[in-house]
């Protein structure tokens, strides 16, 4: 059994088009009554293939008893939880070192039919892998997820500056591509299982920026849930009225955490802000309607996060 610490979300990077509620669970811990909602004996769909750190996330955060299904893109693994198919969906959206993983987080935004119900964030290790017998020298083409490429960029420079990316759906399937291509020249940034997974030799560890890099994940589901230490709201105003939406926030008792934009498309000056705020103690229904009184701020969700 895990260890699980609650930990505050860092943020919802995009423009909710949903109002829903969330929560989380995980096994052999104790949480809010909001997190006991969490199914057990579920179906996960996430973005695979196996040996993602998405699938990582998926089985820290659930427990062994449930099953995983990995999809070919976070559409699918979205489609599978609005559809009924899964009972949830893992989908990343968050890095330390390369920001919102912006395109996730648009293919969740898309739809009204599934809910953040819950948060987990792990560390991340990128690896550099090829086929047996290469070296570093012989990389010619790296491979790798956009957040890969990005979280691996200052080690590249500095050790195969000559070295050109090719990004990929994800790590793994970054992975599998080095180990169907057999060539000494192509090489993955991904996470370290991948490796044996796949039949590729580590070329060099810890090729991200920092050790505290870390990769936060969406639960998803298309059942509402309520309660949790964090809420988040959306709003779509000009610039110039967020200073209000923050007031009337503070005046209902919430601890502002974050505030992010997107712009919302119509003009200039006009976005789509996700605010996140929390509560140690658990945020009530009277704080969430008190701060919704006002028409533009949407209920997004409440939930906890869970942290390895």
């Amino acid at each position: 059994m895990k260890k699980i610490t609650s930990v505050a979300l860092t943020f919802i990077a995009s423009a909710l088009v949903f109002s829903g509620c969330g929560s989380n669970n995980a096994p052999s811990v104790s949480l809010p009554p909001a997190a006991e909602a969490i199914k057990e004996n579920a179906a996960v769909s996430y973005l695979g293939p196996e040996g993602t750190y998405t699938e990582e996330a998926a089985k820290y955060f659930f427990n062994s008893n449930d099953s995983f299904i990995p999809k070919a893109t976070v559409d699918e693994a979205i489609e599978d939880a609005a559809a009924g198919v899964s009972d949830y969906a893992v989908i990343p959206q968050e890095n330390t070192l390369g920001g919102a993983v912006t395109n996730y987080v648009d293919a969740l935004l898309s739809r009204d039919d599934v809910y953040v119900v819950g948060e987990v964030i792990i560390p991340i290790s990128q690896t550099l892998m090829g086929v047996p017998g290469a070296t570093i020298a012989d990389i010619k083409t790296v491979c790798s997820h956009a957040q890969g490429i990005k979280q691996s960029e200052q080690w590249r420079k500095e050790n195969m500056p000559g070295a050109v990316t090719e990004e990929m759906g994800s790590t793994a399937a970054a992975a599998a591509y080095v180990a169907e291509q057999g060539d000494k020249t192509i090489a993955a940034v991904a996470a370290p299982g991948a490796a044996s997974l796949y039949g590729l030799e580590v070329l060099a560890e810890n090729v991200q920026i920092t050790d505290a890099n870390k990769t936060r994940f969406y639960v998803l589901s298309k059942e509402r849930m309520t309660g949790g230490t964090n809420a988040v709201f959306a709003a779509t105003c000009e610039a110039n009225m967020i200073d209000d939406i923050i007031v009337e926030i503070h005046n209902s008792g919430l601890e502002l955490v974050t505030i992010h934009d997107r712009p919302e498309g119509s003009k200039l000056g006009k976005y789509n802000y996700i605010i996140e705020a929390e509560v140690p103690g658990g945020i009530t229904d009277k704080q969430i309607e008190k701060v919704c009184a006002n028409s533009i701020i949407r209920f997004c969700g409440s939930f906890n996060a869970v942290s390895k």
